[in-house]
Parts: structure tokens; C-alpha cells; sequence
């Protein structure tokens, strides 16, 4: 699964609405809102209890393992700063406040929290490798996997794009129904 030192570290599983409500995940998650279209959760299951509980309530078509390499999403991370009282995110990189260090809207203090930090997020990166390991390979031994690699999400999506164009069938609107 590796490439020139890439390491899965996000998944997307498509499931039913119905199934990803009895595993309690909130609405907000999941995504398209139709109750009877297929459901993409970003990130889970992340551990193989996850992916077993989520085999007793329904059978995944499909799994998207994105490998980005680990000093990516550890810079991308790391560069997260957050204003507090609102929650707004900023990322240093590509989603900078007008002015160093303070929120754009109340111009209050940004500030980095513990887990956005450098040693942190690489402690919690290599935490969900090794827990991710086995979920990965548990799809990957059932020939529902689809791995993609690169640093850039422009560069991935026109692939993923095309991958679920190909499996989902396209959402119409209120008025083409």
C-alpha cells in the first residue's frame, strides 16, 4: 500500500443512511442528506472494531484510501490555528488571517492548540497508522479498496471524482425527479 514512502492515513466508506444512524454517527457526517442514497463518511471506520461493528449492519461497496505522505499532513496540521470563542480555523498555508496571529472578523488572539502541534500531530498520525493498518488491509483483502496518491487535492480529486461518478449514480434535484 505504500508508495515512495506514502502511508494511508484517510478513508472514505460509502454505507446507507440507515446503516451509519445505528452506528450513531451525527447526520451532519454523512452526506448526500437523501435518506435512500448511498452515504460517505470521511474517515471511518478508522479501527478494525469500528470496521467489524460496521459489518453487522451493512456491507461496504466501496473504500477510499487517500496516501498522503506523513511530513504533508503533519505540516498541513501543525499549521492550524484556531480563534476560540467562535471556533474558526485557520490554516497558516492556505487559509491565513489578514493579519498574523488574529481572528479576521473580531481581530482577538489566534491561538494553537496542544493537539495542533508538531510533536503532537505526528504522535497521533503514527497512532492512527498503526490502528488504520488493519482496516486497510481488512478492505484491501476484499477487493473494495481504491487507494490514491499525491499531496494535492486538486490533483487526487479528478480521480476520486471519477471513481465515484462511475459507482454512484448522479443526484437530481426536487425539479428532475
Amino acid at each position: 500500500l505504500s508508495q515512495a514512502g506514502q502511508e494511508p492515513f484517510t478513508a472514505v466508506s460509502l454505507m446507507s443512511p440507515t446503516s451509519a444512524s445505528r452506528l450513531a454517527l451525527p447526520p451532519s457526517r454523512c452526506f448526500p442528506a437523501a435518506h435512500s442514497r448511498p452515504c460517505a463518511r470521511p474517515g471511518f471506520p478508522r479501527t478494525l472494531g469500528q470496521a467489524q461493528a460496521l459489518d453487522g449492519i451493512c456491507q461496504l461497496d466501496l473504500v477510499i484510501s487517500l496516501n498522503i505522505p506523513f511530513e504533508t499532513l503533519k505540516d498541513r496540521l501543525s499549521a492550524r490555528w484556531v480563534h476560540p470563542a467562535s471556533g474558526r480555523v485557520y490554516n497558516m498555508d492556505f487559509n491565513p488571517p489578514h493579519s498574523q496571529g488574529v481572528d479576521d472578523l473580531t481581530g482577538e488572539p489566534l491561538v494553537q492548540r496542544d493537539e495542533d502541534r508538531p510533536e503532537a500531530v505526528a504522535a497521533r498520525l503514527r497512532k492512527y497508522k498503526d490502528a488504520a493498518k488493519p482496516v486497510i488491509e481488512l478492505y484491501k483483502s476484499r477487493g473494495i479498496l481504491h487507494s490514491f496518491s499525491g499531496t494535492e487535492t486538486n490533483k487526487i480529486w479528478p480521480y476520486v471524482y471519477s471513481l465515484l461518478s462511475s459507482r454512484i449514480p448522479p443526484i437530481l434535484s426536487e425539479e428532475e425527479h
